[in-house]
């Protein structure tokens, strides 16, 4: 019969294991004896509940980063609300607006509180309603001054005359440019009062009509009030607007960030 090979596992159960096999198997049941209740402790809820207790877990670390940064953001909101109410502050010492008028001439005046643009309505005659929209300060040129290296600039406003005669009457329509002291004519043109049309013609500009015909148009307008006088106006009135507008928006952009 062969003997089994040095290192190759003996499979015969026959065989009775040598005391050092013996020795060796007691050794290792008393270690799994000595393992099984440290296992036990080790695993155990309590210890867990100990073991996180003295380690910061990183729910913690977490929870320490967004309080720095909270911290951080507060710091950064209040600065800015400083500098908010100092421009305020600034802006009412310094200039202040005054109260809008609500009246020019014949004109009614709309002022759009918190909005871009004002409207001025009145009547002519017996059938004509005028409404004029106008906007804030839109564009500017510059206006060469042959005694300073800088130049002056001529602030641009835009207005659109509407002149109807009733309900469903059409509507002529002006467009109009307000310089400081002057108004020019851009477009002129009848357009129907239901606005059908996507893109109507609008006739040719201003400038390129016989001089005679732009003359009698000037006139016109001049006749229901709409003349250099009303640029004077429309100039004044939106320096007024404007800086009312800009504390209206330092307030508004102040409130929100304060709120919680």
């Amino acid at each position: 019969m062969l003997k089994p090979q040095s290192g190759i596992l003996n499979l015969n159960p026959n065989e009775n294991p040598s005391p050092k096999k013996q020795q060796r198997s007691r050794q290792a049941a008393s270690m799994a004896w000595l393992i099984r209740p440290l296992r036990r402790t080790l695993f155990s809820p309590s210890l867990r509940t100990s073991l996180l207790h003295q380690h910061p877990n990183s729910t913690s670390f977490s929870n320490s980063r967004n309080y720095i940064s909270d911290m951080r953001k507060s710091a950064f909101q209040d600065n800015i609300l400083r500098l908010l109410r100092k421009e305020i502050q600034y802006e009412h010492d310094h200039c202040p607006p005054k109260q809008p008028t609500t009246r020019f001439n014949s004109f009614t005046v709309d002022d759009r509180s918190g909005e871009q643009w004002i409207r001025l309505k009145r009547k002519f005659g017996e059938k004509e309603d005028i409404t004029i929209d106008v906007t804030m300060f839109d564009g500017s040129v510059p206006v060469p001054d042959s005694g300073q290296v800088q130049s002056d600039e001529q602030l641009h406003i835009t207005f659109i005359v509407n002149i109807s005669k009733g309900d469903d009457s059409d509507v002529l329509e002006i467009v109009c440019s307000a310089w400081p002291n002057t108004i020019d004519i851009q477009k002129f043109y009848v357009r129907g009062c239901n606005r059908t049309a996507n893109h109507p013609y609008t006739g040719p500009e201003f400038k390129e009509l016989d001089e005679q015909l732009q003359d009698s148009l000037y006139e016109f307008l001049e006749e229901r009030s709409i003349n250099d006088e009303l640029a004077i106006f429309l100039h004044e009135y939106m320096k007024n607007k404007d800086k009312t507008e800009f504390i209206r928006w330092l307030q508004t952009v102040k409130s929100h960030i304060e709120k919680k």
